[in-house]
């Protein structure tokens, strides 16, 4: 790594997987001097700058769609990194998920803040305004290091000589003196420390930010002097957005499943069972099983709640965290169709489609009420909820799109224009709002909400870890409900009161099938949210899949035939479901291993 001093000239722009280095003079208040001594942190301003800094990189992929390195999605814009990446160029020289820099530098900002913190004059105005912020801050920092360390850890831990590494670990500011050549850190020491970076920030936030009236302003604070004025000012609802302990408990349940995966069990470092209480943990401040909400599955286009939302309201109870909110049309205009003046730049594959199954609730190839020559009806809610079928209208008029391989009217047909039509027969609908005009001389923003973390994870965090530990109808953790009690509630919220299962009556003593059925209900529910690439890794399972699509035609008899087609291949070694370390940073420290595999 190189001396951070020097990039503390320096900021990250965007929140994407791959950020830019740039000046960050714009944020920083004042602005760094290259010659500034940044141990001098009185002034409040800049020590809050640094923690902001850290915020600002944290990934948050927005358009970016890791989906398309998988079997779920493609994009056809040949310039997409994750297109290369699945097509076969992924090295440690060229590495799309590369975090190390931006990881580490983050992580420099909250060690230089941390040791730094007792100097900063928060508030001249009472002895508890200053303890307020300063928790605050010193809560923030610890969370975000803990955070970074979890990315970073996610995107290059893997085995060296068959044990399971992690990352070196940096718990202190390094500056031009320090050693940069120090050997990786066991992947379970990595954990331990995420997980005691948590604990620590919960010391000092709240559960919750919002405004309190005096009765219910902490001792801690009242023994200060602290009246609920006070309290509010640092704790209340104008902190809303920041992370807060609910925030950290669900990030523990996810670090927790992650650490507990096959891909990384060999380390020891947690256990289903470890898991599946942190998820219960974090659902039981959101009242357990009613944390499932039954519109949470289409959260993006719920517009009377996103219209009427303020910054300062609490988030809905499917958004654990919320990500950027704000009007605007780049989404749509990114993947819309072209004749709705989009790029179309997401395309969903028939595996993806084919894994929604039927209204009854059953796999399509299992399924009485399954028709191949009408294959888009009678499904599952979601499927036309998240992805543009052929003939399903979109856009402010309610548009038909025609997908087909023979639509010679539009520019929306299979391959009709290098990229900007479908590739696969499909355009995504999911996080979009269908009420955008991207009409050049009439168009509209409207207001998108986007999510960090949604509840749904969780809930499928705790499914999961629960049906690892002890089987499908256990109760585990200290929950009151089981994976199948979690998997019956997130299939039924989808379609009317009273709707029967049978399928998941029929395997709810079976955990292998349960297994199955957890993973593709996590593939539905968080699809084109950058899990899908994650988790096949987490889970060791087959990253070669090709992604398909479907060539739709029309007879002389007026027979519309669906056609199976190959897209692209996923080329993909054994070993990568574990990221390289970069190339440039094992050449230059001769204690940093690469992982097994990589060069």
């Amino acid at each position: 790594m190189k001396n951070f001093k020097t990039y503390l000239a320096v900021g990250v722009v965007g929140c994407g997987m791959a950020a830019t280095l740039t000046s960050c003079d714009d944020l920083f208040e004042p602005a760094l001097e290259n010659n500034q001594d940044l141990t001098e942190m009185a002034d409040p301003t800049f020590a809050r700058g640094l923690v902001d800094n850290a915020f600002l990189v944290l990934p948050y992929d927005g358009n970016s769609v890791s989906d398309v390195a998988t079997d779920d999605a493609v994009s056809n814009d040949n310039s997409n990194n994750y297109k290369k990446m699945a097509g076969g160029t992924w090295t440690s020289q060229t590495n799309p998920i590369n975090q190390w820099e931006t990881r580490y530098h983050a992580i420099q900002y909250c060690n230089l803040f941390l040791e730094n913190i007792d100097r900063v004059n928060w508030d001249y105005s009472s002895e508890a305004l200053n303890q307020m912020h300063q928790d605050l801050y010193r809560g923030q920092a610890l969370a975000l290091r803990g955070l970074h360390m979890f990315y970073l850890l996610r995107a290059h831990a893997g085995t060296v000589n068959g044990e399971l590494m992690g990352v070196p670990i940096k718990t202190t500011y390094e500056d031009s003196k320090a050693d940069f050549n120090q050997p990786r850190n066991t992947f379970k020491e990595c954990i331990d420390q995420i997980m005691a970076d948590f604990d620590e920030a919960l010391k000092y936030l709240p559960a919750k930010y919002g405004d309190v009236d005096a009765a219910n302003v902490p001792a801690k604070y009242k023994t200060l002097g602290a009246d609920d004025a006070a309290y509010n000012r640092a704790f209340g609802n104008l902190q809303r957005g920041k992370i807060d302990g609910e925030i950290i408990a669900a990030f523990k349940a996810q670090v927790a499943l992650f650490a507990a995966s096959p891909a990384y069990a060999s380390a020891n470092a947690m256990s289903y069972e470890q898991a599946a209480k942190l998820a219960a943990d974090y659902l039981k401040l959101r009242g357990g099983l009613n944390a499932v909400d039954p519109t949470g599955w289409k959260w993006f286009n719920n517009k009377d709640f996103i219209k009427n939302y303020k910054f300062t309201d609490p988030d809905p109870v499917e958004i654990v965290w919320r990500g950027t909110v704000g009007d605007s049309h780049s989404m749509e205009s990114d993947n819309y169709p072209p004749s709705l003046y989009g790029k179309g730049r997401i395309n969903p594959t028939q595996n993806l489609v084919d894994a929604f199954p039927t209204a009854s609730g059953y796999p399509i190839s299992e399924a009485a009420d399954y028709d191949a020559k009408n294959p888009y009806a009678n499904r599952d809610p979601r499927l036309k909820a998240y992805i543009l079928v052929n003939g399903e209208p979109m856009g402010v008029n309610n548009d038909k799109i025609n997908t087909a391989a023979d639509n010679t009217a539009t520019l929306d047909g299979l391959n009709r224009e290098l990229q900007r039509s479908t590739v696969t027969g499909f355009y995504m609908r999911k996080l979009m709002r269908d009420d955008v005009n991207l009409n050049p001389s009439s168009t509209t923003d409207q207001r998108h909400f986007g999510a960090r973390i949604r509840t749904t994870e969780i809930l499928l965090d705790y499914a999961e870890a629960a049906n690892e530990a002890q089987g499908p109808t256990a109760r585990v953790g200290g929950a009151d409900y089981s994976a199948y009690d979690v998997i019956k509630a997130i299939r039924a919220r989808v379609h009317e009161a009273g709707w029967q299962d049978p399928y998941l009556e029929s395997i709810k003593n079976d955990k292998d099938k349960m297994r199955e059925l957890i993973r593709n209900e996590r593939r539905l529910e968080l699809c084109f949210e950058n899990h899908r690439f994650w988790d096949l890794r987490r889970w060791k399972a087959n990253l070669t899949e090709g992604a398909k699509g479907v060539s739709i035609t029309t007879t002389a008899t007026g027979e519309t035939t669906y056609s199976p087609i190959d897209v692209e291949p996923r080329k993909y070694d054994d070993y990568m479901i574990y990221g390289p370390i970069p190339y440039s940073e094992v050449l230059k420290y001769s204690a940093l291993q690469q992982n097994d595999g990589w060069k």
